[in-house]
């Protein structure tokens, strides 16, 4: 008899994927992303039939709320933001299980609170002293929450009841953070408790990676060095900075994406077959790929960083980055980073794979490509084949997610003329079915203790010793990113850094 796949959607009819009794204590409920995505998925959620009926939801914050005023929050960012329909009695069960603790994350007396809160909710809920504690906060805040958890005795569980604790990016500023980061959490919680979220393994299309390997025997023979000339992984946003400036400068773009996004897409598109897709043959097969990649052997050739300037963009005139609220005229922060990365082993040796993300680019796009080697003969005139480059294989992740297959074809006439073409594969026009948001599928898997979608710390680990070296070199410089105007794709010195291995950015 087969296992169940731990990676199967969760409103799969034959394997039923529905939270037992719960509660989710939120903190940093008044950022964007609690009303944007979290609180909407939470409601999905129980749209859709996966959450419990006692299931409950606590806010924890310093606003002078009261429960009353957090429950109107959270509807108002479900109105606003949610997938699924609206349905009053669905929002009537939902509501009758929040709660609101308002108070500092040092106060003693709040986390009290929190205590009797929970405690009540196991009585009235029916929760069952289940309860996962979602740390939506700078990390430099994670310390404190921690404690108090573990002071108050929340992060207590036995056979009978579990606590787990869920940590937003970024894990940690470096190699050195990141380690000290998961030693303080993993003085209350154990390994198997911790939930690192990456929404972007949450989403679909990231997971139909592993159906497009390893369900068809036509990709796989071709999927190594004999066949595959070099790999682009691209993550491109249209937009700024926005409100994120206390965030974001400091962090950059090749923190703030390239060290838990891109490198896992990475680890995904060059991993060997998982003998399963349970969650530890998953993490031992990204974690040999992410053990042997590294940096480039030189640094200045092999990355590239930049900044955008004020231009038009979208049809409208946008500031620079240094026009941007709160970011002070001497930052160094990159809002674009592109690195190359090599790894060393048997079936990738030779390979560059090259990574890039940015802000401000002409068009929103996140996509994984291939580029195949040309024939060793082509046995046709240099004109005729003119417009021939390479083959390649291009993974949308977002939007418009899909598959291209890009190859070269004749052109109807008398004569031989090869000209590329693109075979396209379109989730929407496949499928009828809406693909759930990626916090839908995080979040239940947090309450389901299903861990197969979450990186541990040896991932994140690994990820910073490709990285550190970079930034390193990037602060020892001592200039400024190099400029690119916004609406365009980043600076000279990226196109010039693929130039000189024979190759250029794709034009998504």
């Amino acid at each position: 008899m087969s296992r169940p796949n731990p990676l199967r959607d969760p409103q799969d009819r034959r394997i039923p994927r529905i939270a037992g009794p719960c509660a989710l204590v939120m903190f940093g409920v008044t950022g964007d992303l609690a009303s944007k995505k979290l609180m909407p998925a939470i409601y999905d959620l129980a749209n859709r039939g996966l959450l419990p009926p006692g299931f409950a939801l606590v806010g924890f914050a310093r606003r002078d709320w009261d429960t009353e005023d957090f429950a109107e929050v959270v509807h108002n960012a479900v109105k606003a933001n949610a997938r699924t329909p609206f349905r009053e009695e669905v929002w009537k069960q939902l509501s009758d299980g929040i709660r609101f603790v308002a108070g500092e994350l040092d106060d003693d007396a709040a986390f009290d609170r929190l205590k009797q809160t929970i405690d009540e909710l196991d009585e009235s809920r029916g929760t069952g002293g289940n309860h996962a504690f979602y740390l939506s906060i700078p990390p430099g805040l994670f310390p404190n929450v921690v404690g108090q958890l573990r002071s108050h005795g929340m992060a207590e569980q036995d056979h009978d009841r579990w606590s787990r604790v869920v940590i937003e990016k970024p894990f940690g500023h470096d190699l050195k953070s990141a380690q000290e980061l998961n030693d303080i959490v993993s003085t209350a919680f154990p390994a198997s408790s911790v939930f690192r979220i990456d929404h972007y393994l949450g989403k679909e299309t990231v997971q139909n990676l592993l159906a497009l390997r390893f369900a068809n025997q036509l990709f796989e023979p071709v999927w190594n060095n004999n066949y595959v000339d070099h790999v682009q992984i691209t993550m491109a946003e249209d937009i700024g900075i926005g409100g994120r400036a206390g965030y974001y400068d400091g962090i950059g773009a090749a923190r703030d994406v390239i060290q838990n996004h891109l490198l896992q897409l990475l680890a995904l598109t060059a991993m060997e077959e998982p003998t399963s897709f349970e969650a530890s043959q998953l993490r031992a097969e990204k974690q040999k790929v992410l053990a042997a990649a590294r940096p480039p052997r030189d640094l200045g050739l092999h990355t590239a960083r930049g900044r955008y300037t004020a231009a038009w963009a979208g049809g409208e005139k946008v500031g620079g980055y240094l026009d941007e609220p709160r970011i002070p005229a001497d930052s160094t922060t990159e809002t674009y980073a592109a690195i190359r990365v090599d790894i060393d082993n048997r079936r990738w040796a030779g390979v560059p794979f090259y990574l890039r993300a940015g802000k401000r680019m002409p068009r929103r796009v996140t996509e994984i490509a291939l580029g195949f080697k040309q024939a060793p003969h082509l046995p046709f005139d240099e004109t005729d084949t003119a417009e021939l480059g390479y083959n390649a294989l291009v993974m949308r992740i977002q939007p418009d997610e899909g598959v291209t297959l890009r190859f070269g074809a004749k052109v109807p006439g008398t004569q031989m003329e090869i000209r590329e073409v693109n075979m396209d594969f379109a989730y929407g026009g496949s499928f009828t079915e809406s693909s759930p948001e990626a916090y839908e599928r995080l979040i239940l898997d947090v309450l389901l203790g299903d861990p197969p979608l979450f990186p541990q710390h040896e991932e994140v680990e690994l990820s910073w010793r490709i990285l550190d070296p970079i930034l390193d070199y990037w602060a020892s410089l001592g200039t400024p990113p190099d400029d690119y105007e916004a609406g365009t794709w980043g600076p000279k010195s990226a196109d010039e850094m693929l130039a000189r291995d024979g190759f250029a950015w794709r034009r998504p």
